[in-house]
């Protein structure tokens, strides 16, 4: 009879027969409680695999480091390209010029006839400045509009410091009177305020270091004001001169009433009138209107009444009330300094026109 688990015929040939035959494998449930299980993670179980992966993990750092090198390196490519290319621009914005030295010219105006006297109001309602305007009101800016290369704010610009200077060099009372000369010069160019210093300080008639031509002033020991009220008629006009560069050029005329210096309690004496015609050619760079000054290229001033051999380099010299100049019934060509936009006088000295003067 077959033993039970066994085919019905018997354990095959060739097969091992019986439960004796495997005992020696079978564990029992002890072992099997004791065993410990492990489980390997997905790279472990990828076995060599995984160093591939790993491999490719550090290529792609090394390859990121090298990017942000390249890119490091393309950045300062690009800047180094911009700077060199900016200093070889040929159409970036010309560096700030040295300023030209003033050129001056100052003109004596010798009466033939004595100086007429008077009250200020009556002197001037008889004379070519009856019409004129006060102070800055009779400078007369023009219409201002954009050039080829300036726009209109930058033309507003240096007509507003022209006429600025033009305010402060001929109609500030304390420039006139000698008390200060600081409102123009710090208006003027750094390069010429050396020209302008040695001007006032040690004046010369030698086309460079006349104080007339950089501002008016009288003699306070000699001269006073007999009425602050100076009467100013002119124009002001402005040309563009190249692609950095704009000129303005006003002209003129300042009549000023005048009385000598007092001395003492002694009565008001008569007041006299004194005519200077100016023509100041100004220009101006992009540097000169961004930091608010102006370049002085030549002026030149006529002014009377004086006498052609009165030293003048200090400050103007007027004949004042009932005085005449010597030796001037003939010899210098009659010049009104009234008649604005012509050329100066020929010589230093020039005969003051009868028309500049007083007539009742």
């Amino acid at each position: 009879m077959a033993g039970r688990g066994d085919p019905p015929e018997g354990t095959p040939e060739g097969f091992p027969g019986g439960e004796d035959e495997y005992r020696s494998v079978v564990f029992d449930e002890a072992f099997v409680r004791a065993a410990r299980l492990q489980e390997f993670s997905a790279r472990e179980r990828m076995g060599e695999h995984a160093q591939a992966v790993r491999s490719l993990s550090s290529g792609t750092a090394r390859s990121g480091s090298h990017q942000a090198v390249l890119l490091v390196l393309l950045v300062l490519l690009a800047f180094g390209t911009a700077v060199y290319l900016g200093v070889r621009n040929p159409y970036q914005p010309p560096v700030d010029q040295r300023a030209e030295p003033l050129r001056t010219t100052v003109v004596r105006l010798a009466p033939r006839a004595p100086v007429p006297g008077g009250e200020p109001a009556r002197l001037f309602a008889h004379s070519p400045a009856a019409e004129y305007r006060v102070g800055a009101a009779g400078i007369n800016p023009p219409v201002a509009g954009r050039t080829v290369h300036f726009a209109e704010s930058q033309v507003v610009a240096a007509l507003g410091i022209a006429e600025e200077y033009l305010v402060a060099s001929s109609l500030n009372p304390d420039v006139l009177t000698g008390a200060t000369v600081r409102p123009p010069r710090l208006l003027l160019d750094p390069d010429q305020q050396a020209q302008f210093d040695r001007s006032m300080e040690s004046p010369a008639d030698d086309g460079r270091h006349a104080p007339a031509a950089w501002l008016v002033r009288f003699d306070p020991r000699e001269v006073a004001l007999a009425d602050p009220a100076v009467r100013v008629r002119g124009t002001l006009r402005f040309e563009e001169t190249g692609p950095d560069t704009l000129d303005v050029t006003a002209d003129h005329t300042y009549t000023y009433a005048l009385r000598p210096a007092a001395r003492g309690a002694g009565p008001v004496t008569a007041a006299s009138l004194f005519t200077v015609h100016r023509a100041v050619h100004f220009r101006f760079d992009r540097e000169d209107l961004r930091a608010h000054r102006t370049e002085l290229l030549s002026s030149t001033s006529e002014a009377g009444p004086q006498a052609c051999d009165t030293d003048t380099t200090g400050s103007l010299k007027p004949l004042l009330a009932g005085a005449r100049a010597p030796g001037t019934d003939s010899g210098p060509a009659v010049t009104d300094p009234y008649a604005t936009g012509r050329p100066a006088a020929p010589s230093l000295c020039g005969a003051l026109s009868p028309k500049a003067q007083p007539s009742f």
